[in-house]
């Protein structure tokens, strides 16, 4: 999945549960910083424990949060 596809993912189901991105990285527990560079396509390969606590804060799985398909 590409940066930018993986950013606007974040930022649909963000605004589906209506999370400001601040709201969301408190939930994730991550800085807001790093939310905001994610979902812009700044950061090109966030850790997989981010990866983790964001899909956890939207309540997806992480294949779904990346799109993945088997």
């Amino acid at each position: 999945m590409s940066r930018t596809n993986l950013g606007n993912q974040i930022k649909a189901r963000r605004a589906k549960l209506k999370l400001s991105q601040d709201k969301l990285a408190r939930k994730a527990d991550i800085p807001f910083s790093t939310l905001v560079k994610i979902e812009a396509g700044y950061t090109p390969n966030p850790s997989i424990e981010t990866m983790m606590k964001i899909a956890d804060a939207l309540s997806v799985s992480l294949d779904e949060l990346t799109g993945r398909k088997r």
